[in-house]
């Protein structure tokens, strides 16, 4: 948070503009779960949605008390083809790829039917430079947009891998932690927001994104 502070404030005397990432991680166990709205109640269970929620905050802040172009967006779960999982609630989604590859089985931590958005990386990197090249004046919510481009859940990624791999099966060995965490966060955003004030709009969908994150995994794994 620190970190933070310190990039509002140099904005603020050079007056430059803070891009600030959040997350589906700022959503709690009482917000509304399906379609979640732009606007809606957030109270987030974890240290790591508690300091997105008040990211958006201070960068609010700093847009209504000094006038800092401050904009940001609450990222879903992120699926690379670079940066290797570390764990994270989200990471079965690009776990799943590695091991189709690999070992033509996956045991997911998550149980099927545990509906999370997610995005593609260039999705992702995509929507951060479209949002900071937006036009200031058509942006009235700024911190921060909701974004998606799928809301999926491991068997609708498993089936779509079978296309590509058809002797690809899937079991699952729940992690107590992790899905008690995915069942606090949306199983889908309403993205209207960031679609009617800045155009967004995603690219890649689940059958373009496996088709990519096979093809370049199984490149990257026979070096």
């Amino acid at each position: 948070m620190g970190s933070l502070i310190n990039s509002l404030e140099i904005m603020r005397e050079v007056k430059g503009a803070v891009f600030t990432p959040s997350s589906i991680g700022a959503f709690g166990p009482s917000t509304p779960l399906d379609n979640t709205p732009q606007d809606t109640i957030m109270r987030p269970t974890t240290i790591y949605g508690i300091s997105k929620v008040a990211a958006e905050l201070w960068s609010d802040y700093y847009f209504l008390k000094y006038g800092v172009d401050t904009r940001g967006v609450r990222y879903p779960g992120i699926i690379s083809n670079v940066t290797l999982p570390g764990g994270g609630t989200t990471d079965y989604a690009v776990e799943i790829y590695y091991e189709a590859i690999k070992n033509k089985h996956y045991t997911c931590y998550l149980k099927p039917g545990t509906y999370l958005d997610m995005m593609y990386m260039p999705d992702a990197m995509r929507a951060c430079v479209e949002l900071m090249e937006a036009d200031p004046k058509k942006l009235k919510h700024r911190n921060c947009f909701n974004v998606t481009a799928m809301s999926i859940e491991p068997e609708m990624i498993a089936k779509e891998i079978r296309k590509h791999i058809p002797e690809f099966t899937i079991d699952y060995q729940i992690d107590p932690v992790r899905q008690s965490i995915a069942e606090t966060w949306p199983n889908s955003m309403d993205q209207t927001a960031a679609m009617e004030e800045w155009d967004w709009k995603p690219e890649y969908d689940l059958p373009a994104m496996t088709l990519d994150m096979l093809k370049v995994l199984s490149q990257k794994l026979k070096k």
